[in-house]
């Protein structure tokens, strides 16, 4: 089989496609021939060994999957065999196999094609895991995304009108902007051209936004913050700006302001039940035509560095799915 791996942490440069045997299915488990593989923006990290998480090398990107089960192990119902199913793998997505413990093989939703089931677990589990575990947002509460055209925060948009929120969408051009309209957004901040703090104050009639989703990091995170309500809370997704901000602890004891980490990937772990019961809303929203990612590129499993550079320099819009 066809593989992307990476076999030194040197970043997005020491990629290479190789052929390797095809893996082998054991008890409990099932092989998935890959159709769709999804990237995220920890796979930038991943490569230069700059995640939470550490993969043993050599490894392949992508760390969600859909596919066709080709093969079951023992244990495992033959009747799966043929099903269309997506994936949650951490990383190693990025070839033209995987082997899963059935359990993690999740039935895909009939009204998703496999490039858009591929990109489901990761963007989706992780927002409405902030937005409904962590925040307890409620209907009618005012939602600022920061980010809000990339894959995280077009799920964002889209999870919190799900939730009733009234949705503000933050991101760095008119374009971006345009496709988190389509996708729900009630209000839009250009981030380059006004000022978050003030746009968003003036927004919210000066008391700020009830709940920040923060993918960004960077400067933004405290222009956003000093926007936030009183007993706001701030959710801490991720830092696609490349910096890490220190933050101003005496605007958060000032503000009652509750700062919320929000890591998805430790979560599941942790907390099973309810990561299953965050999924089984997500799905029913699939179900129900309610939700569908947004797919901005694919590209073929060849052009994998392309599509992690679009990725690192914040060019993508919506998921990036690799195509095999």
């Amino acid at each position: 089989m066809r593989a992307i791996l990476c076999d030194a942490f040197e970043g997005v440069d020491n990629l290479k496609l190789v052929e390797l045997d095809k893996p082998s299915v054991g008890p409990g488990e099932v092989l998935i021939r890959v159709k769709a593989a999804a990237l995220n923006f920890f796979d930038t990290l991943l490569l230069h060994d700059k995640y939470q998480f550490t993969p043993d090398l050599p490894f392949s990107p992508a760390g969600e999957i859909s596919g066709i089960i080709e093969e079951v192990g023992e244990d495992v119902d033959s009747s799966r065999v043929g099903e269309k199913a997506l994936s949650y793998l951490r990383w190693g997505g990025a070839r033209d196999y995987v082997v899963v413990p059935a359990d993690d093989a999740i039935t895909m939703p009939d009204p998703l094609g496999f490039e858009e089931a591929a990109g489901l677990m990761i963007t989706y589990g992780t927002t409405i895991y902030g937005l409904r575990s962590r925040a307890r947002m409620q209907p009618g509460e005012t939602l600022a995304v920061l980010g809000a055209a990339g894959g995280v925060g077009l799920a964002a948009v889209e999870i919190g009108k799900l939730m009733g929120a009234r949705v503000i969408a933050c991101a760095s051009s008119d374009e971006k902007l345009q496709l988190c309209a389509a996708h729900g957004a009630d209000d839009l901040i250009n981030y380059k051209t006004m000022d978050l703090k003030e746009t968003l104050k003036d927004m919210t009639h000066g008391h700020g936004a009830d709940v920040v989703y923060d993918p960004v990091g960077g400067d933004l995170s405290e222009e956003a913050l000093r926007a936030t309500d009183w007993y706001g809370r701030f959710l801490v997704v991720g830092f696609a700006s490349g910096t890490i901000p220190k933050m101003p602890l005496n605007l958060v004891m000032l503000k009652g302001v509750d700062v919320l980490g929000v890591f998805w990937g430790e979560a599941i772990r942790r907390e099973p039940a309810d990561h299953g019961e965050n999924m089984k809303l997500i799905m029913s929203w699939v179900a129900e035509r309610k939700l569908k990612p947004h797919v901005g590129r694919c590209y073929p499993l060849e052009e994998t560095p392309d599509a992690i550079r679009a990725i690192a320099n914040r060019e993508a819009k919506g998921k990036v799915v690799i195509t095999l």
